[in-house]
């Protein structure tokens, strides 16, 4: 008779608990090799890269065991001219943004602000995309979280991320000292990043471009789902099927990332708006975390 009880152990097989298996079997604990470069050429005030946060998010966390991540500054604007800058786009002056913004985030339900392109205008991205650059020489991940941060505090909470005062106080909530870095920033060339998004056929943001040993691969362009950047993965890696992740536990995930916005918990653990509350209330503690809204969007942080 079948041993279904975790507690008792069979003599002649020695296990404890239940087991169908025979006395040896293979099994593989290795990770994939990471044989491709995955680059993402962005911008601090790419409206869509920022709704493409949730989407990004997952793929690197259940697939990202294939490919090194290397974030290229693609330098969406240098500064304000005396013509239109978008005309496609009917976007002339900062004004016009605005619009394009609040847009990009009720469709997408990332949340943007965007009303300080009418009364404090970014004048560049720039100063945000020279102080990524600075960190990321020292730290990539610190690199990755102020460039989070940023977007957080331009896109949501309606700050200037081209003002120096904004960019010392966010550098300094990643645990620098943000007067240093902001400083050092000033004279920090972005011409290699803009060199190597031209060579990489770059032209628009977001562009994520996967590249493998044999230097062959996919440029997929804008915002897409999941299921087209593990598509392009399986490509350039010549693969019909590839071992994700599971995703991790959301206290994990919120403990790593302070913040999460309703749509990237949606995205990443396969919830509906309408349940997003009850899953958060069952996966963490009441007293780790503080539900917040902005803009008509639920947001969590931890205390």
């Amino acid at each position: 008779m079948a041993n279904n009880n975790p507690l008792m152990c069979d003599p002649e097989t020695g296990v404890c608990g239940v087991s169908d298996e025979g006395e040896m079997t293979m099994i593989d604990l290795n990770k994939p090799k990471k044989t491709i470069d995955l680059y993402y050429v962005t911008d601090p005030i790419c409206s869509h890269c920022w709704a493409l946060e949730p989407v990004l998010k997952r793929f690197i966390e259940q697939y990202g065991d294939y490919f090194n991540v290397r974030i290229v500054m693609g330098g969406l604007l240098e500064k304000w001219g005396d013509g239109p800058v978008d005309p496609a786009n009917g976007i002339s002056g900062p004004s016009d943004v605005a619009g394009h913004w609040r847009e990009v985030g009720e469709q997408t339900r990332m949340p943007i602000d965007g009303t300080l392109w009418h009364d404090n205008p970014i004048h560049s991205s720039y100063p945000p995309s020279r102080v990524f650059k600075v960190i990321q020489q020292q730290d990539e991940a610190l690199a990755e979280t102020f460039l989070r941060r940023a977007r957080e505090a331009v896109f949501a909470f309606n700050e200037n991320i081209a003002q120096t005062s904004v960019l010392v106080d966010i550098v300094n909530k990643i645990g620098l000292n943000g007067e240093k870095i902001v400083e050092e920033a000033e004279q920090q060339s972005l011409d290699e990043d803009f060199s190597l998004a031209g060579n990489l056929g770059a032209r628009g943001f977001p562009t994520i471009i996967m590249v493998n040993e044999e230097n062959q691969g996919v440029k997929i362009v804008g915002g897409r789902g999941l299921e087209q950047y593990v598509s392009g993965l399986k490509q350039v890696l010549n693969k019909d099927e590839l071992q994700a992740k599971e995703q991790p536990a959301l206290t994990q995930l919120l403990e790593k990332e302070k913040r999460l916005f309703s749509k990237e918990i949606e995205v990443m653990y396969d919830v509906e708006q309408a349940d997003v509350e009850e899953f958060v209330g069952k996966e963490l503690a009441s007293g780790d975390y503080e539900a917040r809204e902005l803009l008509g969007e639920a947001y969590f942080e931890m205390k």
